[in-house]
């Protein structure tokens, strides 16, 4: 695969977000005393009468986007996700979810990739914790192309949506000018019959270069990119299922509660005998480090792709 082009996903989110606002005036933003990280710090400078910080005081962020939502408006409440989700999940599931209003919580920073940051914020929890909301939809882009389509998307759907963004910078592999997005609808990257890949976030492209590896030694490897996690697309998975010898899920998120789960829950459900692994971190808590390193030392990597995918087959 030729060199790509590297972008943070939450580079694109701050930028998605200006131009969002600038066609919606509806759609406000909410930081909590990290817009220069989180990158709402672009539409604080394009919009400042519609940029609220509220300080270090998370729970109170989530508080006053309900009360926008509630008022007709288009919150996009922002933090770390460590923070957004793990700090204010009593206000995200009371305040947001209970009455189901249409917040959006743009979280960034998610996953080991954090770096140096070191394990009290690199958040491997999030999806599971946002998994446990009823209503709640839950979008990771695996690069910018499609980060940006997941903040429009999020935007014109009603309700609360929890958004994954990561501060490393990742290969932008989708083309902006033929690339689609729908919430809840997984797309196949590459077909395969004998294994299928389902990743998210930045293990999408993990997953693209693990096909290739497989390829080169006779196996035929499907990859899908499950970019939402909650609504799943289960007839995505259960096709693999029935379809190729088994799957291998990989994401930057505990193995516990995230995609792996998830896709585990849909194959028991319906009842198929597919074998599924995971690529995940297993149960863990991160450490401080450079992010690629990271990365590696916890296997979220193409090479443990293909290992588990080997193994299945």
């Amino acid at each position: 695969m030729s060199e790509m082009v590297k972008k943070a996903t939450r580079d694109a989110y701050g930028a998605a977000l200006a131009e969002l606002g600038a066609e919606n005036p509806d759609v406000v933003v909410l930081d909590a005393d990290l817009a220069g990280a989180t990158k709402t710090g672009v539409f604080k400078k394009a919009f400042p009468e519609r940029f609220i910080d509220c300080g270090i005081a998370e729970g109170n962020m989530i508080g006053v986007a309900a009360g926008f939502a509630a008022c007709g408006k288009i919150p996009f409440a922002s933090s770390f996700a460590m923070f957004a989700a793990g700090r204010a999940f009593e206000q995200i599931r009371n305040s947001v979810g209970y009455p189901h209003l249409n917040v959006k919580i743009g979280a960034t920073h998610a996953g080991v990739s954090v770096g140096e940051d070191g394990a009290t914020h690199q958040c491997n929890e999030d999806i599971a914790l946002m998994r446990t909301i009823p209503g709640m939809v839950i979008l990771n882009p695996a690069d910018a192309v499609e980060a940006r389509a997941a903040v429009f998307a999020a935007a014109k759907y009603q309700g609360p949506v929890y958004l994954r963004f990561g501060r490393l910078a990742v290969p932008v592999f989708n083309d902006p000018d033929h690339y689609q997005f729908e919430i809840g609808k997984a797309i196949t990257l590459k077909e395969g019959s004998d294994v299928t890949i389902i990743a998210t976030g930045l293990m999408v492209n993990e997953a693209l270069l693990a096909a290739e590896q497989l390829a080169a030694e006779g196996i035929s490897a499907r990859v899908v990119n499950m970019h939402t996690i909650k609504p799943l697309d289960t007839e995505a998975v259960c096709k693999a299922a029935a379809e190729t010898r088994g799957i291998v899920t990989a994401e930057e998120h505990s193995v516990i509660g995230g995609l792996y789960s998830a896709v585990c829950e849909t194959v028991c459900a319906n009842g198929l005998a597919a074998k599924v692994s995971a690529v995940a971190v297993m149960d863990t808590f991160g450490q401080s480090g450079p992010g690629a390193k990271l990365l590696e030392h916890y296997g979220l990597t193409a090479e443990q792709i293909v290992c588990k995918a080997k193994a299945l087959c």
